[in-house]
């Protein structure tokens, strides 16, 4: 089964109408009690609504506890409370829905052509691509869908991918190399394949994703699972206290000779508003929006659990070739042989690159036009015939007849030792001083390439693999969060020393072989540092599944595919950079918010014990430095915030906490001095309000 609009899984869907009525009915559906035993913090809230709603119906029978309208107050707001924490979770899980719903929509069956063996020539039979099982090999031609996640294993083809990636570019796919990954939905454009099934029906690209974005799916992560008994532990030492509260009133009461004892209603309203019910009822939502920030960039994540190890990650391994670099040669600068102009260096450079095609040529071509002012030249009117690169000549270069005069200009350029053989061969005699310069160009790190006209050395073009823009600051950014990078390349020590110096990389690993990278990520491990790495091949497999977060690109191999714990459509591999600034941003929005929520419950304390034993203990109204109406006021004012405060707080639960690449001694600093003293400060301000309103309107 493929879609026509696989894009929809990283767009970003905005909160409608649709989706707030289907999380408010989620919100009631979730009150079951099994769903809620997940969340103990929120079941404990659950019984307390239900304890306090029976004895609302007592009192309406005339022999409550305390007034009816009180005790109904009380449990419309618990049952708020519960309501508003189920209602987080199931927007969180609505945007994830409505993607699953429009891909389910969108899906359809397609045809395949099965092999009766492995080869092109064996001949198919015509069956839908549920039929295709594991293993099953199939054939594509131009114009056909890919109808099930694959690799190639005969034949190479241009493939449309913008369905999976949104990129329009055409890429390669290929038998035998790193780029032999094709996923189902995609389009072959020309050419033709032979692709072996790697998924059972149901468990492709597009399945995986529809169960990855839905988030009652989703698994608890380990650190997750750790706060929930964290905040079930603090949870079930509140409720200790507040039952042992009962008996203590009583006592008091009798010992003092005056007041009255605390009721059922005011324990469960203490009780609820001293248990973190902040954390508790946003725990999930954070959880869920963090997996679905990672669909947003376009990324599978197996579990979790791999885009929380992201943000504890503080190593770094990046490889050096479009990771770092652009990947592409550049030519940056023209060195002339002695006697030679550089401004007729490079236009014999450009004539000769005009027809070239190659990132690099076009490099020369620009260079030319940028340093000296060389347009670019039609090709027709110089009359050119343009000799094409030769692995075996290595070289290429222009014929180029002038008009009206007698003579050719024969231009060629190419590698250093192809070039000397050249000039050598035709009489001429190749320099020192550019013997010089390539040895120059070669020791750091560049390509050097030999320019001549007929049988004389014009000089040496540059060729260098640039260094992205912005990477260094972006390191720079990851060394103040405690991360430390790693340039893994092939090159010699001393042009990955370059490298490393312009790029700003806390270290390198030269000439790394597949055993050298797992070598090295098991030695920072020993040392008890968390690694992060990309791979693409089948080399990479080894190292990937060593790595606590490893990300395959969806172009590399079957192997590398299955050995990481994410996977990137866009095959960019930068993307690790971004995927662990996701994982920190899960962390510090958890962090904030459980910091918050810890916070908030010291203001209530103000509010609720004066309330509570102040008619026992009158020495107790010192505390209400809040200055609230009646005791009643008190109780209500502090179980309404506490419900509100929920509601205020989901879209920074949804959205997440703004990233900032600062160190993990300033983040504390920060989310004490803005969540630690702000979840102080905020109660007292909104319970006082909710108080004030409350008189207003004649309530109390």
């Amino acid at each position: 089964m493929v879609t026509q609009s696989t894009q929809q899984l990283r767009k970003p869907l905005g909160l409608n109408g649709k989706m707030f009525r289907r999380a408010l009915f989620d919100s009631f559906v979730k009150l079951n009690p099994w769903s809620m035993a997940r969340n103990p913090v929120m079941f404990v809230v659950e019984v307390g609504s239900v304890l306090t709603l029976a004895l609302w119906i007592q009192a309406l029978l005339g022999s409550g506890e305390a007034p009816a309208w009180y005790i109904g107050f009380v449990s419309l707001w618990l049952w708020f409370t519960v309501l508003f924490a189920n209602f987080s979770e199931a927007l969180a899980e609505g945007r994830g829905k409505a993607q699953a719903e429009a891909l389910r929509r969108s899906r359809r069956d397609t045809t395949a052509k099965r092999l009766h063996s492995p080869k092109r020539s064996s001949g198919f039979d015509v069956v839908t691509s549920p039929q295709l099982q594991k293993g099953d090999a199939f054939l594509v031609e131009a114009g056909d869908i890919i109808s099930a996640d694959g690799e190639v294993i005969e034949g190479i083809a241009s493939v449309d991918e913008s369905a999976i990636t949104g990129e329009s570019a055409p890429v390669i796919r290929e038998s035998g190399g790193d780029r032999s990954a094709v996923t189902g939905g995609t389009r072959v454009l020309s050419d033709w394949l032979v692709i072996r099934v790697t998924a059972e029906p149901g468990g492709g690209f597009l399945d995986r994703m529809i169960h990855l974005i839905e988030g009652a799916k989703r698994q608890k992560t380990p650190n997750e699972i750790a706060l929930n008994i964290l905040l079930a532990a603090f949870t079930i030492i509140f409720l200790i206290v507040c039952m042992t509260l009962l008996p203590f009133s009583l006592f008091s009461v009798e010992v003092a000779g005056h007041g009255a004892p605390v009721t059922v209603t005011v324990l469960v309203a203490l009780l609820v508003c001293l248990i973190p019910t902040t954390i508790g009822g946003l725990l999930s939502a954070i959880g869920i929006a963090g997996m679905d920030r990672m669909i947003r960039h376009n990324v599978i994540a197996t579990s979790g659990r791999a885009i929380e190890a992201a943000g504890d990650v503080d190593v770094l391994l990046l490889d050096k070739t479009g990771t770092i670099t652009l990947g592409n040669r550049m030519a940056t600068e023209f060195t002339p042989a002695p006697g030679i102009s550089k401004e007729r260096l490079a236009d014999a450079a450009q004539l000769a690159s005009l027809a070239d095609e190659t990132p690099e040529g076009r490099s020369i071509v620009i260079l030319a036009k940028e340093k000296y002012g060389l347009r670019g030249r039609d090709i027709r009117e110089i009359a050119a015939h343009f000799v094409p690169f030769s692995a075996q000549t290595r070289m290429s270069g222009a014929d180029i007849q002038p008009e009206g005069k007698n003579g050719k200009r024969i231009i060629r350029k190419g590698a250093s030792d192809a070039m000397k053989a050249y000039i050598e061969q035709q009489g001429g005699v190749f320099p020192a001083a550019v013997q010089q310069a390539v040895q120059e160009i070669s020791r750091v790190g560049a390509t050097p390439l030999v320019v001549a006209e007929n049988k004389e050395v014009l000089g040496v073009i540059h060729l260098k693999d640039i260094v992205k823009g912005g990477i260094k600051e972006r390191f720079a950014h990851l060394r103040k969060m405690g991360i430390k990078t790693v340039m893994i390349t092939g090159d010699n020590p001393l042009t990955a020393t370059a490298i490393a110096a312009e790029a700003g990389v806390d270290d390198f690993l030269a000439e790394a072989k597949p055993e050298d990278k797992l070598k090295l990520i098991r030695e920072y491990q020993k040392g008890g540092r968390l690694v992060a790495m990309t791979g693409d091949g089948t080399n990479d497999a080894p190292a990937l599944a060593q790595a606590d977060v490893a990300v395959a690109m969806n172009t590399g191999t079957q192997s590398a595919r299955e050995a990481a714990n994410m996977i990137d459509l866009d095959s960019n591999p930068t993307k690790l950079m971004e995927i662990v600034e996701i994982g920190k941003q899960l962390l510090m929005t958890r962090g904030t918010l459980t910091t918050f929520s810890i916070a908030n419950d010291v203001a209530k304390y103000f509010a609720i014990i004066p309330a509570a034993f102040a008619t026992t203990y009158p020495v107790l109204n010192m505390l209400n430095i809040m200055k609230l109406a009646t005791p009643e006021s008190a109780i209500l004012s502090a179980v309404i915030f506490n419900a509100l405060i929920i509601v205020a707080l989901i879209p920074l639960a949804l959205k997440g906490v703004k990233y900032r690449p600062v160190s993990a001694v300033q983040l504390l600093r920060r989310h004490l001095l803005i969540y630690g003293v702000g979840g102080v400060i905020a109660p007292f301000i909104g319970i006082k309000l909710i108080d004030m309103a409350m008189v207003a309107m004649k309530l109390i």
